[in-house]
């Protein structure tokens, strides 16, 4: 149903892809679940909403201690709280605002004289992929050293690729790391994690920044958006940058393309673990996806509704 649906608008008979609004529906979905949630929870301090908005105002309600109902709303453990969704919402602006951030080069285009557009390119310039990569590496090494510590879990060299352990969380029991590279590549839990391994959150934070950085310079190279790629597209639409030869575009764009895939790649990552470090509902992998796919549905929207005056400068669109 759901490929069938993805064939329907890439066909077009709607917007984008079909996939990319399944999971950027599903993850709002989430968000808004996880703050308004009436189902109640029976814990040690009595019943509560897994909802941390209504948990405030039950907590209010029933504590005649206001400033300990604040206290608890703000940071009860293993239930959504009041901190987690402030993460949220400040990720969401962060990531919204830094869309933005862009660096427009003026083009000319030859076969209409006198005709210039602008040619951005975004901080974001490869959009949410090296994320997407990055935790595709992380899960492949979860499922190696999984499969090998399940194999042989007194093996010291096993060890090495992760130790770990089952914890139950609800009626359903799953596996985390608890040491070994799996245990290092994986987000710290919470803050307090955060103060009693600080060597683990560094390690995660340098790890994540070099991976997305990475991945973000080789995905311009298999994508097609490499400096080459683009001066090649450009030559055949006849779309030069202003002031400079025909033969100079390639090196005009080699000062920002680079730079803007690997810069955006590193400010991707930061923002996926400052969101993770915060406890943001969702992860931070989820709210960057959510976002880049709404942001990319949103320009698709503003393209279709160009007036048809503004043809002759169609050639801006190529860059969006």
């Amino acid at each position: 149903m759901l490929l069938m649906l993805d064939e329907l608008l890439q066909k077009g008979y709607g917007l984008g892809s079909g996939i990319s609004l399944f999971i950027a529906s599903h993850i709002c979905e989430t968000i808004v679940w996880k703050a308004f949630s009436p189902t109640t929870i029976n814990t040690g301090r009595g019943t509560e909403f897994e909802g941390a908005i209504l948990a405030f105002f039950h907590l209010m309600f029933v504590r005649s201690n206001k400033l300990q109902a604040i206290r608890e709303a703000l940071y009860r453990q293993n239930l959504p709280n009041l901190t987690n969704l402030m993460a949220t919402c400040l990720i969401f602006a962060l990531c919204i605002y830094m869309q933005e951030w862009r660096v427009n080069l003026t083009v000319k285009y030859q076969k209409y004289r006198g005709t210039e557009g602008k040619y951005p390119i975004k901080l974001f310039y490869t959009s949410n992929m090296p994320i997407i990569l990055q935790t595709a590496f992380v899960s492949n090494i979860y499922f190696i050293s999984q499969m090998l510590y399940h194999q042989s879990p007194n093996s010291p060299f096993f060890k090495l690729f992760g130790e770990w352990s089952t914890t139950e969380s609800g009626p359903l029991a799953h596996s985390v790391p608890v040491g070994g590279l799996a245990y290092y590549v994986s987000p710290p839990a919470s803050l307090l994690d955060m103060f009693y391994d600080p060597f683990h959150a560094i390690f995660y934070l340098l790890f994540t920044l070099t991976a997305c950085a990475i991945f973000g310079r080789t995905w311009t190279e298999v994508s097609g958006t490499s400096v080459r790629d683009v001066a090649r597209q450009m030559r055949e639409r006849q779309v030069v940058m202003k002031g400079h030869r025909d033969t100079a575009t390639a090196k005009v764009l080699s000062r920002y393309i680079p730079i803007a895939a690997a810069l955006g790649g590193v400010c991707i990552g930061l923002l996926t673990v400052v969101a993770d470090y915060m406890g943001a509902i969702g992860s931070g992998t989820g709210i960057l996806l959510c976002v880049t796919i709404i942001h990319d549905f949103y320009e698709a929207l503003m393209k279709e509704n160009i007036p048809p005056e503004m043809n002759a400068k169609a050639f801006r669109a190529m860059a969006m």
